[in-house]
């Protein structure tokens, strides 16, 4: 593992993870103890993850960005007992002690000495730490299932959960040497988990403490890295760089786009300047990160609609598209994408009413809204809550913000239904452009027309000057929406 100037081998590792596993044992943490990881990405966050593991405790990611409140929420729901922390968030680390429960263990991650420091608390246990049990039902890890409109549920990954993402993730980005992968997305999230994936080939994790597009340049350059995700938002940044095209990444294999839908067009774009290396996946907390997969050469030899494709089913998957009545529909249908297999959690934590919800079918309810082509490549149009009901027609707002965001001055937008008195519900377009550029509105409306007809033309467009973003940077869509419902007796036309 590389950060700035500091660099750890994989025996310097191995012994460092071992360590911290002694000690947290020596507590009488063991088997199955859920210890929450608290820290902007830091290598000495990735080595108490890896020591959770070794113990074979559950680990538990606590986002940075977090709102205390929602934080507050998430240990509770998890049941932590230890709380891992970097001395950057120290004052919300101690507000959120009072959360853990059983032993409340609270350790400092870089600090050598002093209250709650690691470099005091390693050494008590006795190493080797005792041998974790490896039964593939047992919870690893439990996720937040993403928080954009309410607080989280709670996603339990077990081993064999790891073990089919893992497989895919070869499966899907194989390679001849052991990657270098760039860890710049918050490792909370699917940074982390990728970071993770590459360890069994012998992986480098090099570390950013934040995804700034000039550190992402150099870093890919100055490490050779092989392997990077990012979100669509920090792609739109990376993109709009103004180095980007003097970049060197002729070392780079993948860079992995997921999280979010992106506008095709920039998908274009991002393969015009950093090469032939771009690729998507799609999933969720409850089926991490594989259930499609759509590749450089899938996109590069594919018919131009494939650009707003997010892949095939993956080899451990099956995926359909389900309509409202139970029935598995056929291509071109549009109904909620559902899916079996071995990456799918087995429930969430303390909410059977959420997981018979979402298994209700026999299939895992994804609650998108998509169409398989004849070849088999999925689209997605919406999230079922996201779509918009104007005069009796569904509107789906993804595909609308997908034509909006092929304009180069929108930075970024979100579609949603207001009141109204007509329609029931119209269809609204609230806008973000870059610095410094302006837009045709009749221009913009033009082209929805044109591409998507009448009824997907926003009736109204409200340009903001930044729109809400989660801690992860995804548009709180439902945030942007509910200011305009404000004062009504229901949230729908």
């Amino acid at each position: 593992m590389i950060q700035g100037e500091r660099s750890l081998s994989w025996r310097e590792t191995g012994e460092k993870v071992d360590e911290i596993a002694a000690a947290m044992a020596a507590t009488g943490l063991g088997a199955g103890a859920r210890i929450a990881v608290f820290s902007p990405n830091d290598i000495d966050a990735f080595l108490a993850v890896l020591g959770i593991f070794r113990l074979g405790g559950t680990w538990v990611p606590v986002n940075a960005r977090n709102a205390r409140e929602a934080n507050r929420h998430w240990l509770d729901l998890a049941g932590c007992e230890a709380l891992f922390y970097h001395s950057s968030l120290e004052k919300e680390a101690l507000a959120l002690s009072a959360c853990l429960k059983g032993s409340s263990l609270l350790i400092c991650i870089d600090r050598d000495a002093g209250p709650n420091a690691i470099g005091d608390f390693l050494g008590t246990g006795h190493s080797p730490s005792p041998e974790p049990p490896d039964e593939s039902d047992m919870i690893a890890n439990i996720f937040p299932t993403g928080g954009t409109t309410g607080l989280s549920k709670a996603a339990c990954w077990t081993l064999g959960v790891w073990e089919t993402l893992i497989g895919t993730f070869w499966q899907c980005l194989p390679g001849d040497a052991p990657p270098v992968h760039l860890v710049a997305a918050p490792m909370t999230h699917a940074a982390g988990v990728l970071a993770l994936c590459t360890m069994p080939g012998g992986g480098t994790n090099v570390i950013l403490d934040r995804p700034a597009p000039g550190l992402i340049i150099d870093a890919i350059a100055r490490h050779k890295v092989t392997h990077l995700y990012l979100p669509p938002t920090a792609v739109y940044n990376l993109l709009d760089y103004a180095g980007v095209k003097d970049g060197d990444y002729r070392s780079l294999r993948y860079l992995m786009v997921a999280a979010a839908p992106i506008a095709p067009a920039r998908l274009r774009e991002a393969m015009d300047i950093i090469g032939p290396v771009v690729c998507q996946c799609y999933g969720q907390a409850e089926a991490p990160m594989f259930l499609t997969f759509l590749s450089s050469r899938d996109l590069l030899e594919g018919p131009p609609r494939r650009w707003a494709s997010c892949g095939r089913a993956t080899l451990a998957t099956r995926v359909e598209i389900m309509g409202d009545e139970g029935t598995i529909l056929g291509p071109g249908q549009r109904g909620e994408i559902v899916a079996k297999g071995s990456l799918l959690i087995p429930f969430y934590l303390n909410n059977p009413e959420a997981t018979e919800a979402a298994r209700r079918v026999g299939w895992h309810r994804t609650g998108d809204i998509g169409h398989f082509d004849e070849a088999g490549f999925l689209t997605i149009v919406d999230r079922a809550k996201d779509i918009i009901i104007t005069g009796g027609f569904n509107v789906y707002s993804a595909e609308v913000e997908q034509v909006l965001l092929e304009d180069p001055a929108i930075l970024d937008c979100a579609v949603v239904g207001v009141p109204d008195q007509k329609w029931g519900e119209a269809v609204k377009a609230v806008v973000q452009l870059r610095d410094g550029m302006t837009i045709v509105e009749s221009e913009m409306l033009g082209r929805v027309r044109d591409r998507l007809g009448p009824v997907h033309v926003p009736k109204s467009v409200e340009f903001w000057a930044d729109l809400p973003r989660s801690p992860v940077g995804k548009v709180l869509k439902r945030a942007i929406r509910d200011t305009f419902w404000e004062g009504t007796t229901r949230a729908v036309g």
